[in-house]
């Protein structure tokens, strides 16, 4: 064995002792902070309009579905196969891949439709009282649905029914047959080039149109405010859009940032499966596994961090059942004594 292939090797060992110790944690977190963002955002206390909110109430449950069925169901399974080896008794795997796929697209392309939505709001005002509506943006999330679902029932036909328990390169049993067919070979990179690779352009592009109307329409106010009043007040129109435009680049930078290993992965293997020489070493998949999986329980963070009303929320949401925990205790101590 070469330097080279025992350094990878290990590398590999490495990490896979470290899923075995991530990925659980990362379950219970993925869970928690989606259902506590489901439950904050749906009150409707956040100061956010009820077009974003159902947004965002969209996102996070695309992404609770995508921890269960990719991260609980999958991931967890494979890194604990010999526990799991009892799976290999049910025969569903290609039911399995077709649901998996479908939430990883809706959660993939809600974060699309979001920054598109966010970008009419901002950018183009003579359509925003048309398009940026609770009623348009619930139109808008179920067609993504619906075209996801049914974009995805071709793994029903690519995939066996029986798990392999592997990420490498699949986790059901395919066919020979099926894995060096040039029409299944094509099939699944378009799969890939949908999902991410395209939303990766439409949210740079979106982003970088946003970016550059905001500082335009910036610099014309500020020039119109100091020649009417002399001086530079603040503006609490710009400071919004300031606020929109910092929840937008986040969101939709951790989703880029989070994905990019994955979808380079995706796309390079599938070559590779084509007879290209251009794979990459295990471990950099499993690495994409890691963070793509991550990006599905960060957005609560960054609505803790980008919005004050969402932190006073979850405050009390913590703070309430403390206080009856507390009051309990108390009562408890009254009758005893």
């Amino acid at each position: 064995m070469s330097l080279g292939f025992l350094i990878k090797l290990k590398i590999l060992w490495v990490i896979n002792d470290i899923e075995k110790i991530y990925y659980p944690i990362l379950a219970a977190v993925g869970v928690s902070v989606n259902v506590v963002t489901i439950v904050i955002l749906s009150r409707g206390k956040c100061g956010l309009s009820k077009c974003v909110a159902r947004y965002l109430v969209a996102m996070a449950a695309a992404d609770l579905l995508v921890v269960i069925i990719d991260l609980i169901l999958r991931q967890i399974p494979i890194v604990y196969r010999e526990l799991f080896t009892f799976v290999w008794n049910f025969r569903v795997c290609n039911i399995h891949a077709v649901l998996l796929h479908a939430a990883t697209d809706c959660s993939v392309w809600f974060t699309v439709t979001f920054t598109f939505d966010r970008f009419v709001a901002i950018c183009c005002q003579k359509l925003k009282s048309q398009y940026c509506k609770e009623q348009t943006a619930a139109v808008v999330l179920g067609t993504v649905t619906v075209l996801s679902s049914l974009k995805n029932i071709f793994w029903y036909f690519l995939y066996t029914s029986q798990y392999l328990l592997s990420n490498n390169p699949w986790f059901c049993r395919v066919s020979f047959s099926v894995s060096r067919s040039l029409v299944w070979a094509v099939v699944e990179l378009m799969h890939y080039v949908l999902t991410p690779f395209i939303p990766f352009l439409l949210i740079l592009l979106f982003n970088a149109l946003t970016v550059r109307h905001i500082l335009v329409s910036s610099r014309a106010r500020s020039r119109l405010r100091c020649r009417s009043s002399g001086e530079s007040p603040s503006d609490p129109e710009m400071e919004n859009r300031r606020k929109s435009m910092i929840v937008l680049f986040v969101i939709s930078g951790n989703f880029i940032l989070l994905w990019v290993v994955f979808m380079v992965c995706s796309i390079w293997r599938r070559l590779d499966f084509l007879g290209y020489s251009v794979s990459l070493p295990t471990f950099v998949t499993e690495i994409g596994f890691m963070l793509q999986l991550l990006s599905c329980c960060t957005n609560t963070f960054v609505y803790a961090v980008t919005q004050r009303k969402f932190r006073e929320e979850l405050r009390n949401g913590v703070e309430y059942p403390l206080a009856m925990m507390v009051s309990l205790c108390e009562m408890i101590k009254e009758s005893m004594s």
